[in-house]
């Protein structure tokens, strides 16, 4: 957070100087790790080991807030007498199909409602990161499951969870992770002693989370030990997720992503929603409690806002209109696509693939097979230049003369250069005013997209086709102003936020949605943003003019909310927890939710309120149901449903991985999406025969001196000068055993690419013993390419593509390599070295991946073994199932 973030730490080292502690996990002792009480170096890709111990440091000492737990999550739930956890089956769960690589998940389900199941097994949610959409709306579950409030029944989610991470002893994360078992201990300690009644912890983790195999579950981890400690919902506590830039929140709640809509409305799929009311029930789960059980409202409305007077209740909004999902249409289904020729052309939009995207090789290879590429940039970056200047060019992949390519690009406006609103990680809109006009022939993406809708609309106007209409139709009427008719950010705002259409008064909440065309609303959940005709998002009223919640600067999604679900601030007789920690309540007097926020539920129902038989949605909501956008008003320390890959979090090995896992036969997610394709091929893992061809593990982050892919930090000359050249970090005794130099070369080598940085020797990365052998990790910056005024070879390049079931976001923070003292080889050479090391670990174009490497899983999947690496010879003595 010091290193990315250094902004936002100031608040860190404010909390530190009133005594909190602060507690460091990363593989490489960072800025952060010199600020922090403690600094714990961990094996990358072994988080869920060590949370998990975590998790069983809790449970086993009996020191979850008890009464938190009972009341708001589902611990005393019964689960199905059909689950089988995977300390019965080796690493996997019940109902796995190795034939396609994922779960059914009726024997997930609460007893008796096996049959409520809607994830069967066929892998389609997968293609479709589904995952992602059941996060955001929720899979469907009944208001009321079986209850053992005792907690004592075996199969109640509280005794399952225990089982499932009694295995997660100190011992074991210290065998897994290489954190020293005292170090582990300190954490658990300090983390639970500050939990409770009277005090909470925050968990902050980056964006790097995610990008891993099993990302979703790392952070499915964290949520469960937050839970645990009853740090949801309260202040102080939560889970803080540390994002890129300014607006990356911004564009998953009015998405760029393939599968979701504004306000993480599903993108209809063609088989599944082939009507607007099939399409809605799919949302609202019919029968389920909360919030989403107005998501008719909620869809109406936003197909209002896109097609206007067109969308009538008659032809279901114009719901025909809506694209639909047929499969994977992620960024890496798209990038092989181009390579396979089945792609013609490709918008680049502020993102830089050739250098901050996995496997850059497979990215400029597909880039140089388009008729034509677009590029809306501030610089001339690798992704506009590759086809001249990518080191294809010098192995003859790629030839800039026979390149098909054809590449626009076309310059954009900086965030200082435009006027319009972000969101940042706490959910807070902020408004920017344009400081300077753009240079040149410079433009705002508001101003790009309008203008090419408006151009397109104008050589469609005369058309017949049945084809065309959904352009046509279009509520495309936004003001402009200047000499460039620059469409007026304010207007979209207002959009988004919603109005009334009869006469235009802008929402002033969700609330106020209606499934009857009557709300025009782009996005529900910014609904209230220009609430009275204000632009909220531009208050900027001091934070010494306000108490410490700061509810007037800018404006929180949703409804002004600072932390969500914050009805669980106060017991279930709507009191608080403690008064040092109080911060919404209910007002007996007023008979209604008050306190320091926006109240997170209706503000008039009452604690004791009970719903009458077969409510849903808002009504069926008890007046202790404090998660209101879950199905049954709790929060899910196991997940009977929704996420792909399991309803426990399970450690697994990286894709990439130089040992054996240690705590189960399975050895990476079984469920792991995976392209097969001559130029994705990954290195070998244990028990697969010839891992050691890749002894090292290598992870990524940032520098602070830097942003992102480097386009618009290796143009600053001051920044530039800072951090110069693209370097490796390595330790003394790696340095040693490889004889690598101080400030000298080194290259290295994975199945897909050779890349070369100068020599860090520092003990910033320590030597981890790991299950009886000593882990060497290198550590490398993402940001340099061949543009810029300081170049050098992308560290993404060594990455291959497989990606988390649930969101299909790639594993980019850990690999396997080797490391070589000198320069990287240039031109043909350097793919001859890349084929001696595919040649030496057995990668052949033929070779199939194993997804399973347990006989658990029945049937004939499990990877070949060696005696050595057999699931049954792990160190612990114990044969597994």
């Amino acid at each position: 957070m010091a290193e990315a973030h250094p902004v936002g730490f100031q608040w860190v080292m404010e909390a530190k100087k009133r005594g909190a502690k602060v507690f460091h996990v990363d593989p490489r002792f960072t800025r952060t790790s010199a600020l922090a009480d403690t600094y714990l170096p961990i094996r990358a890709g072994t988080d869920i080991a060590l949370l998990g111990g975590v998790v069983r440091y809790i449970l086993e000492n009996e020191l979850d807030f008890r009464e938190y737990v009972l009341a708001y999550t589902n611990a005393a739930n019964i689960v199905s007498e059909r689950f089988a956890d995977t300390e019965d089956l080796d690493g996997l769960f019940s109902g796995y199909n190795p034939d396609t690589g994922s779960y059914d998940h009726a024997s997930w389900q609460y007893e008796g409602q096996e049959d409520n199941a809607k994830i069967r097994g066929t892998g389609k949610e997968r293609d479709s990161a589904s995952g992602l959409e059941h996060e955001s709306h929720g899979e469907p579950v009944p208001a009321q499951a079986p209850r053992d409030e005792t907690l004592q029944h075996p199969r109640c989610v509280y005794q399952i969870l225990k089982r499932h991470f009694s295995r997660y002893t100190p011992e074991m994360v210290a065998r897994v992770c290489g954190i020293p078992e005292e170090k582990f201990l300190e954490l658990a300690r300090a983390w639970t002693e500050n939990s409770g009644r009277e005090r909470t912890g925050a968990l902050v983790y980056s964006v790097g989370w995610t990008q891993h195999s099993v990302g979703v579950q790392y952070i499915r981890t964290g949520s469960i030990i937050q839970t645990l400690l009853g740090n949801m919902g309260r202040p102080g506590g939560g889970i803080l997720a540390l994002r890129g830039h300014a607006s990356i929140q911004g564009s998953t709640d009015i998405p760029t992503l393939f599968n979701l809509l504004p306000g993480y409305l599903p993108m209809p799929h063609h088989a599944d929603h082939p009507t607007f009311d099939r399409w809605v029930d799919s949302i609202r789960h019919p029968g389920q409690k909360g919030f989403w059980g107005n998501s008719r409202a909620f869809a109406a409305s936003l197909l209002k806002a896109y097609w206007g007077d067109a969308a009538t209740p008659e032809n279901d909004f114009c719901y025909g209109y809506m694209p639909r999902m047929t499969g994977d249409h992620g960024t890496y289904q798209q990038v092989l696509n181009m390579i396979d020729g089945k792609v013609k052309g490709y918008f680049l939009l502020g993102q830089n693939p050739a250098v901050g995207s996995a496997h850059g090789r497979a990215q400029r290879l597909g880039m140089a097979n388009l008729d034509w590429l677009v590029v809306r940039d501030l610089f001339m970056i690798e992704s506009a230049t590759f086809w001249k200047n990518g080191p294809e060019v010098a192995t003859g992949e790629i030839v800039p003369e026979e390149c098909r390519t054809e590449v626009f690009f076309l310059p954009a406006a900086s965030h200082v250069e435009k006027e319009g609103t972000f969101t940042q990680t706490q959910r807070l809109l902020q408004w920017r005013e344009k400081a300077v006009d753009p240079p040149g022939d410079a433009r705002s993406e508001l101003w790009f997209f309008y203008h090419l809708g408006r151009v397109l609309r104008e050589k469609l106007a005369g058309s017949t086709e049945r084809r065309d209409r959904a352009l046509l139709d279009l509520a495309w009427d936004y003001p402009t102003h200047g000499p460039h008719a620059e469409p007026s950010a304010e207007a979209v705002l207002k959009e988004i936020n919603g109005y009334e259409v009869a006469t235009g008064r802008p929402l002033n909440a969700f609330g106020e949605a209606r499934d009857d065309g009557s709300t025009a609303i782009g996005c529900w959940i910014y609904s209230g943003v220009y609430a009275d005709g204000v632009n909220q998002a531009a208050r900027r009223r001091s934070r010494h003019e306000q108490d410490w919640v700061a509810a007037e600067w800018g404006w929180a999604w949703p409804a002004n909310r600072r932390t969500l679900y914050n009805r669980a601030s106060a017991d279930p007789e709507g009191r608080p927890w403690s008064e040092r920690k109080k911060y919404v309540w209910w007002d007996p007097n007023a008979g209604e939710w008050t306190g320091y926020d926006v109240p997170d539920f209706e503000k008039t129902k009452p604690p004791s309120y009970r719903p009458p038989e077969g409510a849903s949605g808002p009504a069926a909501l008890a007046g202790d149901d404090p998660f209101v956008m879950q199905g049954d008003g709790k929060a899910w320390l196991y997940a009977p449903s929704g996420v792909l890959d399991g309803p426990l979090p399970t450690h697994y090995e990286p894709a990439e991985s130089p040992m054996r896992n240690p705590l189960y036969g399975q050895q990476a997610n079984p469920t792991r999406k995976i392209y097969e394709h001559p130029i994705n091929r990954m290195n070998p893992s244990p028990p697969e025969p010839h891992s050691q061809v890749f002894p090292y593990v290598f992870t990524v982050s940032r520098l602070t001196e830097h942003h992102t892919a480097g386009g618009m930090s290796r143009t600053v000359p001051r920044l530039a000068e800072l951090q110069p050249e693209m370097f490796v970090e390595v330790s003394p005794e790696l340095a040693d055993e490889v004889g690598l130099a101080h400030l000298g070369w080194a290259h290295l080598i994975s199945g897909r690419a050779v890349i070369e940085a100068r020599v860090l020797v520092t003990d910033r990365l320590t030597p981890l013993r790991v299950d009886g052998r000593i882990i060497h990790q290198v550590w490398l910056p993402y940001h340099f390419g061949t543009e810029g005024l300081v170049t050098g070879d992308s560290a993404n390049d060594l990455f291959g593509i497989t990606l988390d079931p649930n969101v299909l976001i790639q594993e980019s923070k850990v690999g396997t390599c080797d490391i070589r003292p000198g320069r990287r080889p240039t031109g043909p050479p350097l793919l001859d070295l890349v084929g001696d090391y595919q040649r030496r670990a057995g990668m052949t174009p033929d070779r199939k991946i194993p997804l399973v490497t347990t006989d658990a899983a029945g049937g004939d999947d499990a990877a070949g073994s060696t005696d050595e690496q057999s699931p049954a010879a792990h160190q612990d003595g114990e044969p597994h199932a």
